[in-house]
């Protein structure tokens, strides 16, 4: 019964959010953003530190936007982390009939041999013609497990392993808004391994959960999307839905042969009583399920783990994992400042997880939080987002560039 509510709440927001007006239905020219009213850190900096302004024309406008933020954080397994995150806004093309494209490289280091290094790109071709998306990452764990299913709070283990992600896609531009492509997904976990050497036993899992096994994965995904936003890094108004059919043989290397699926919905409805101020409310929902067993464990839909790795704000990452999972966020987003420095966002998230005994969605997991935005470049409207969640049992700081979704 649970599993039917949650799929028709998914597929009621999927209509509401491609429920568009006339206009969304053909390509027409997006207004480039006045900023000349606007400010951000960069223009602070240039402030303090008496820097002159160089002469921009109409005819040669600026075409990259660099924003850069060193922090420490804590991180999911437990400690603290150095982490730089660079993101980079350019235009391949005209920036009223082209979106900005956005490529971000986050590393983190805790000094005590954990690392990471993710690389993420949207990229955009003239005219939106085509959409070319990359996740690539390797990354040195430990991370917590609680498990297949709800769990408890106190029952959970720790994991290590290396990892190693390649995933990219191209899609085609069919008709304005609407692209279809294919992709090619890499996921390759080395040495998997507990304290305890008890993974599989606590999970009650058989697949990729063997004491220091590898568990490799490789195959295609059949990609659809519908995208009326300009701004991946900061959505404005619009609608995005996103289908990732994906099929890993074991022709192609994967060690087992499986499916999975992807649906994500996002509405960002304009509640503006002022010309160019942020005052929007933003709903986000997906559906990520396996379509048929010999899942490896850490392949199967968890929480913190979907394709940007931004959902479960105020949940630690991998809290609830299982062979289904649906997930619902809305969040409120307002500028303080006139000028665009300073905003604000509260936010509220709901998770579900399959349970392992019956593949049923049985509980529902909510956080909440709230948190500030720091106009870091207006240029391509690029925020510091400094968010904190609460959920039972955990709390927590989340900083980033850009808008969690």
């Amino acid at each position: 019964m649970h599993k039917t509510i949650f799929l028709l709440s998914f597929l009621f927001i999927t209509y509401k959010a491609s429920a568009q007006n006339a206009s969304d239905a053909v390509l027409v020219k997006t207004p480039v953003r006045d900023t000349s009213n606007k400010r951000d850190l960069i223009d602070i900096a240039k402030v303090l530190f008496k820097i002159k302004p160089g002469t921009k024309t109409r005819e040669k406008p600026k075409k990259v936007f660099f924003s850069l933020l060193p922090i420490g954080a804590n991180v999911p397994g437990g400690g603290r982390a150095l982490i730089t995150s660079t993101s980079a806004g350019f235009y391949l093309g005209d920036r009223k009939t082209t979106n900005i494209s956005n490529v971000t490289f986050t590393p983190y280091w805790n000094f005590q041999g954990r690392f990471g290094l993710p690389l993420r790109s949207t990229i955009w071709l003239k005219d939106n013609s085509w959409t070319i998306q990359g996740d690539t990452r390797f990354l040195v764990y430990p991370q917590y497990t609680w498990g297949l299913g709800s769990g408890h709070e106190d029952q959970k283990t720790l994991v290590n392993y290396k990892y190693v992600r390649f995933y990219q896609s191209a899609l085609k531009q069919i008709r304005p808004y609407f692209y279809a492509g294919f992709g090619y997904n890499l996921d390759y976990f080395v040495n998997v391994r507990t304290p305890d050497a008890g993974l599989q036993k606590f999970t009650g899992y058989n697949v990729g959960t063997e004491e220091g096994s590898n568990s490799f994965s490789s195959g295609i995904s059949f990609n659809l999307l519908y995208d009326t936003r300009n701004n991946s890094i900061n959505p404005l108004p619009g609608s995005y839905l996103n289908m990732t059919l994906r099929t890993n043989p074991k022709f192609m290397g994967s060690q087992t042969s499986w499916k999975s699926l992807y649906l994500d919905a996002r509405k960002y409805i304009s509640l503006n009583t002022k010309p160019h101020q942020q005052n929007t409310l933003a709903l986000w929902s997906y559906f990520w399920t396996g379509l048929n067993s010999g899942i490896p464990y850490l392949n199967l839909p968890s929480i913190g783990w979907d394709p940007y790795n931004r959902s479960g704000r105020g949940m630690d990452q991998n809290r609830y994992r299982g062979k289904g999972l649906f997930y619902i966020e809305s969040e409120y987003r307002r500028d303080i400042t006139d000028n665009g420095l300073l905003g604000f966002v509260v936010f509220a998230n709901a998770t579900s997880v399959t349970e392992p005994e019956n593949n049923m969605f049985k509980k529902i997991h909510p956080a909440v939080g709230a948190g500030m935005r720091i106009k870091f470049n207006k240029g391509s409207n690029t925020n510091i987002a400094v968010d904190y969640g609460v959920s039972k049992g955990y709390s927590g700081f989340q900083i980033g560039l850009g808008e969690a979704f």
